[in-house]
């Protein structure tokens, strides 16, 4: 048999080399592109949000002190009023504002009134020492916090401790204001009884200095005794409160810092938790699910001239700061699947992905902190579909 001559077996071997070569580039798996971020290290937040409405802190109800017929009210809400200012005036229906019932009545809630006080005094001198008690705590816990003694959580529940101790004196001052307020009131209705029934009317004056809020009734008509004519308060002494999951109430505590979102004005306004209530609701979602929810109360921490325009039962949303850590390893929440019982990536390798277990920390709304698996610097897939396993050749898209 008379052999292939040489330059023959070239030429075969490269067109099966070629032929090779064409089959293996048809069968192999296609590029893919996909969007690529890198493993960074920076801040990381931790933060829940929820919506909140706007509420006045201390609200007092002007009622009617007597029987009759109240005369127009001539005031609106947004109206100033001092204490003391007679905001209402009722005349009588009849001579029965001077009968013995009604006297005895009137008599029965003045001395109710003088008790009030009595309370509202002692409530006052409690409040007085137990801000003073908060506030030699709190001086303590900055002095140890200085020495590196205490953690800032501890100085942070000692300030909150003195300002709620701050709010409380406050309000028991603001109590006994209101009781005075109204055994003035009681003591003026049973000086003005006799004239009353001569034709005279019954001033009613407001308990407090503020604006008016809401006005119950507006044109003249008969009212009853307790029968509320108008809601005086301080639009500038503003809290918020909000229905939280409960699930997500039990990671929360007074002095936690948070985030006033979204209510109508410029920029970011600060906040404090200042109470998280021991009770949980149940209330229906806008979708009909059944949630246990508990009311969380906060304090504005920014000044009151960056939030003037806020006023009574505004909405607003709320972003609560978890956690806050200034270095961290983290990648784009997206990046992130579950694998089994734990969490894995894809990791870009030489143009190809490699699937990576990674075990992950916080969360926040965009990120994700890593613990161990990943490198700063690395980069993995963002939002991988299931075109992407182990092996894939990728074609990186930079993120914006």
């Amino acid at each position: 048999m008379t052999p292939l001559p040489l330059r023959k077996i070239l030429i075969w071997t490269t067109a099966a080399a070629a032929a090779a070569a064409l089959v293996w580039l048809t069968l192999r798996e296609p590029v893919q592109l996909a969007s690529v971020a890198p493993v960074t290290r920076g801040p990381l937040e931790q933060t829940i949000t929820e919506d909140g409405k706007t509420r006045l802190r201390q609200r007092y109800a002007v009622t009617a002190p007597v029987a009759g017929q109240l005369q127009r009210v001539s005031l609106a809400a947004g109206d100033r009023v001092e204490a003391g200012q007679v905001v209402a005036v009722i005349e009588p229906g009849s001579a029965a504002l001077l009968d013995p019932r009604a006297r005895s009545q009137a008599l029965g809630e003045r001395d109710a009134a003088e008790a009030a006080l009595q309370a509202a005094g002692q409530r006052v001198r409690a409040a007085e020492s137990g801000a003073a008690i908060a506030a030699q705590e709190l001086a303590r816990q900055q002095a140890l916090r200085a020495q590196g003694m205490t953690t800032a959580s501890q100085r942070d529940q000692a300030q909150a401790q003195a300002d709620s101790s701050t709010a409380a004196l406050a309000s028991a001052r603001a109590d006994e204001l209101v009781a005075q307020r109204r055994l003035d009131t009681a003591r003026a209705s049973l000086a003005q009884a006799g004239a009353a029934a001569r034709g005279g009317g019954v001033s009613v004056r407001a308990p407090v200095g503020g604006v008016v809020v809401r006005r119950h009734l507006e044109s003249a008509t008969a009212v009853a005794p307790g029968q509320p004519l108008l809601d005086i308060g301080d639009p500038t002494q503003l809290e918020i409160e909000a229905d939280v999951l409960s699930t997500d109430a039990v990671r929360l505590a007074p002095g936690m810092k948070a985030r006033v979102l979204r209510w109508g004005g410029d920029g970011v306004l600060e906040a404090q938790i200042s109470r998280v209530e021991p009770g949980g609701f149940t209330k229906v979602s806008a979708l009909g699910v059944e949630e246990q929810r508990t009311r969380v109360v906060l304090q504005f921490t920014a000044p009151a001239e960056r939030r003037a325009q806020l006023g009574d039962a505004y909405r607003v949303e709320l972003e609560f700061i978890l956690r806050q850590d200034s270095d961290v390893l983290q990648v784009p929440g997206g990046a992130l699947f579950r694998s089994g019982d734990g969490w894995a990536t894809y990791v870009v390798d030489g143009g190809v992905a490699r699937r990576q277990a990674v075990r992950i920390g916080a969360r926040s709304a965009t990120a994700t902190q890593i613990l161990d698996g990943l490198q700063a610097g690395q980069q993995v897939i963002v939002q991988p579909d299931d075109r992407i396993h182990d092996g894939t050749r990728i074609e990186a898209v930079r993120r914006p």
